[in-house]
């Protein structure tokens, strides 16, 4: 176990928690744990697992075995909205954000910022444009316009906002489901540098990846999932980068794969 959070609990923690559907095992035994101004990173290929583990995290599906604890209390989420209530905030691939919406209206979308009262209450965009210029530059994030749509952002600048949201609603552990799957070398760097920002600001960051060349350079702590089981979790001053990439190339497969084909010659 890593060195817990300064109550003597982990922000936090999953223990030997497993999930099934039908006869089908998604996760089994799988134990992890974050800390305030960490980033633990849960890699695995497709099928591995990950999305599972997620959707338990973030409140969408409850597990089948073990426990589920929030700076030491167990929990039982019912829905996402049990999980924000926690501070544990997702952000999916999809960002949940409106294309034509301004970046200002999709900072506040579904805790809108108000002025008015009864009939003549509205959506109160001088201070909503305000609080989100304010609040983005906290992370270092430059918008040019808050009033411009978020369709005409880069995917990078999307997912910026979509933490920094996450961060002034008061997240205290941010899970990023895939955030630089769908984008290029600068922009995936772009997000990477705000994953960082997050952790400095004492953050507990859980960025989930198939892209070891991304975790590694943020991360503190890494998960290695292969259907539904753990390889085990690694700090980082035991694993280097090139041992990263055989686990997750699946190593031990290769090489028998490369025996055969040498074989079949």
């Amino acid at each position: 176990m890593s060195e817990s959070a300064g109550n003597g609990h982990h922000l936090l923690e999953v223990r030997e928690i497993g999930k099934h559907f039908g006869n089908v095992v998604a996760l089994a035994g799988i134990s992890a744990w974050v800390n305030p101004g960490e980033v633990l990173c849960i890699l695995g290929d497709n099928g591995a697992g990950k999305s599972t583990l997620i959707k338990i995290l973030s409140g969408v599906h409850r597990q089948d075995e073990g426990r589920f604890l929030v700076e030491g209390q167990e929990v039982h989420f019912s829905s996402p909205r049990d999980a924000l209530d926690r501070g544990i905030a997702t952000v999916f691939q999809d960002l949940a954000m409106i294309p034509l919406l301004s970046v200002s209206r999709n900072f506040f979308l579904g805790d809108e910022v108000t002025k008015g009262v009864g009939p003549w209450k509205r959506f109160d965009i001088k201070s909503a444009d305000r609080i989100t210029r304010e609040e983005l530059g906290k992370m270092g994030i430059d918008i040019r316009d808050t009033a411009q749509p978020v369709g005409t952002l880069s995917g990078g600048e999307r997912q910026s906002i979509a933490i920094a949201r996450a961060i002034h609603r008061g997240a205290k552990v941010l899970i990023l489901d895939e955030p630089t799957s769908a984008l290029g070398v600068k922009q995936a760097g772009v997000v990477l540098r705000y994953i960082v920002k997050a952790r400095e600001r004492g953050v507990g960051v859980i960025f989930i990846t198939h892209n070891p060349h991304h975790a590694y350079p943020v991360g503190d702590r890494f998960l290695l999932l292969n259907r539904g089981q753990s390889l085990g979790i690694f700090p980082k001053a035991k694993l280097a980068i090139p041992e990263l990439v055989q686990m997750m190339a699946g190593g031990r497969e290769l090489e028998e794969l490369q025996h055969e084909l040498v074989q079949v010659r």
